[in-house]
């Protein structure tokens, strides 16, 4: 980490103006004129040289500029022994300025090489070099002695540094802005992606329970007609075929009602549910409205226990109860009767619903469960089979 510390170059949201706000690059760029200004005139200002030879003045001063810029480029790129040779160059420059007693001069080359080295370069060679500067500069750029001398040497090295410090923390800030954005996106995307998930699980919930019902019905009204079936059988299977129609047609009706958040209670729809099956419910705990996912949980688990039930143990007694808890809801539908089987394909079933709903069983509902952080158990019990569904809520 010490080694990191004296070898690693400032990151490059510190070296870039890019990443930096329009008023900041503003007033870096105002600012540099008013140096370039301050270097003419505090130059031209102590006559000698300056005043005797304008034209190679102006020029060592644009050549001092133009070599700042392409200072700031290698540090950009990082590259160590140029960014070395165009500060050596300045500093020798400071040193031809001080030979023709343009002392301001070479003291603006001397200070600003420092400071540019210190904020820019890797402290390994930017430490080395602020040290040749300031000591040029102390040495000959200023008459002060003792104290004074050493105090502005050692304010230049921290104003470097602390032009670093500032540059990095704004590098760091400019990082974890992105960062955030990058999240941002990236969470959007996956309610996105989680959002279409349930829309599918939805939507192939419904279709495969009322489809597949109404393919048994139609397939056994194709052999009827083939083996020259009743009349009054081929119109009842015709009639359920339409009859689980119209069933798909509301439950898909729930399930878009579901995913705009207009859908009714649990209770209302058990309710309807079990009047429709002639089966009992009962509720428990204190009422409140469920999460949309948990209630259509409780919507979807209810259904398919009662399809297994009219599939497996046609005619048995069903007892449905949906109990409140503190931070959960707890569905149990119960049947007391028949040899009850999951439709998951585990085992054959005889009677003409055996088949559908492929697809569409308790694994499915289970996975729903796990989904939303609950769990699912069905089985055979004494008397019967159960399906117990517990979701928080």
């Amino acid at each position: 980490m010490e080694r990191e510390f004296w070898t690693a170059w400032p990151s490059q949201e510190a070296l870039s103006r890019s990443y930096r706000r329009s008023t900041h690059r503003w007033m870096s760029l105002v600012m540099r004129l008013l140096i370039l200004a301050a270097l003419f005139g505090g130059t031209f200002a102590q006559g000698g040289f300056a005043t005797r030879h304008p034209v190679a003045v102006i020029a060592s001063g644009l050549l001092a500029a133009g070599s700042v810029v392409v200072l700031v480029r290698c540090t950009l790129l990082n590259r160590v022994a140029y960014s070395v040779a165009i500060l050596l160059l300045l500093l020798g420059g400071a040193f031809a300025a001080r030979s023709v007693q343009m002392d301001f001069a070479a003291t603006v080359l001397w200070c600003g090489s420092a400071v540019i080295g210190m904020q820019r370069l890797p402290l390994g060679v930017a430490v080395p070099l602020n040290g040749i500067a300031l000591g040029a500069y102390a040495a000959f750029g200023t008459r002060h002695g003792g104290w004074a001398t050493l105090l502005a040497t050692l304010g230049l090295g921290l104003v470097g540094y602390v032009l670093r410090l500032d540059a990095e923390s704004r590098g760091s800030m400019q990082r974890l802005l992105r960062q955030e954005r990058a999240a941002r996106v990236a969470e959007a995307e996956t309610a996105a992606l989680r959002e279409r998930g349930r829309i599918a699980r939805e939507i192939h919930d419904v279709l495969a329970h009322s489809l597949s019902a109404q393919l048994v019905h139609l397939e056994a009204a194709r052999l009827l007609i083939e083996r020259g079936g009743e009349r009054d059988d081929v119109l009842e299977r015709v009639v359920a075929a339409r009859r689980m129609a119209r069933q798909g047609l509301a439950e898909t009706r729930q399930a878009l009602s579901a995913l705009r958040g207009e859908m009714t209670s649990a209770e209302e729809f058990l309710r309807e549910l079990v009047e429709s099956e002639g089966a009992g419910l009962q509720v428990e705990g204190d009422q409140r409205h469920l999460p949309a996912e948990a209630g259509q949980a409780v919507r979807r688990v209810a259904q398919e226990a009662m399809t297994n039930v009219r599939k497996h143990a046609r005619g048995a007694k069903v007892a449905v109860r949906l109990q409140y808890h503190t931070k959960e809801v707890e569905l149990e539908v119960r049947d007391f009767g028949g040899r009850p089987v999951d439709n998951s394909g585990s085992e054959p079933v005889d009677n003409e619903l055996g088949v559908s709903g492929s697809g569409y069983g308790l694994l499915g509902m289970r996975e729903r469960a796990e989904l939303l952080g609950g769990t699912l158990e069905a089985g055979p019990v004494e008397e019967g089979f159960v399906v117990r569904l517990r979701v928080p809520a």
